[in-house]
């Protein structure tokens, strides 16, 4: 079974007050779920890590086979397909966490995206970040 995973994660102030927000598809669009959570503080790009893995593992218990990420994080895309190294120490154990989930599915690709583009995970950081249930959240 293949799922799409649009996420995201955002801090107010960097670091600050921290959401993610994970929207979990089929292939043709149709929303299995979602989900909006505040994390802590952290900072944006910790924040966009845990909202990853938050996904990927969300994809592993549903029995996901192959999965396809959507965000608009160029960063942890270019750190997952080893474009960029990863030299920030608070980074280097969530990417290594996410590089050993990714290796438990049979395929997986990642693509960056206009912030437009991943509007509903967009909103649910928000919604998280301003402690209000988003519209439709199940």
């Amino acid at each position: 079974m293949k799922l799409v995973l649009h996420v995201d994660g955002g801090a107010r102030g960097n670091p600050g007050p921290a959401a993610i927000g994970v929207v979990v598809s089929e292939p043709g669009g149709e929303v299995m779920d979602e989900l909006a959570e505040p994390i802590g503080v952290a900072t944006n790009n910790v924040a966009e890590y845990r909202a990853l893995l938050r996904a990927l593992e969300w994809a592993q218990a549903l029995g996901a086979s192959e999965v396809e990420i959507v965000g608009d994080s160029e960063l942890v895309a270019r750190q997952l397909t080893g474009a960029y190294r990863v030299k920030h120490p608070a980074m280097k154990p969530l990417h290594e966490r996410a590089m050993n989930v990714l290796r438990g599915f049979q395929s997986w690709r990642i693509r960056t995206v206009p912030r437009a583009e991943n509007a509903r995970a967009d909103a649910l950081v928000n919604a998280a970040l301003d402690g209000v249930a988003p519209d439709g959240l199940r």
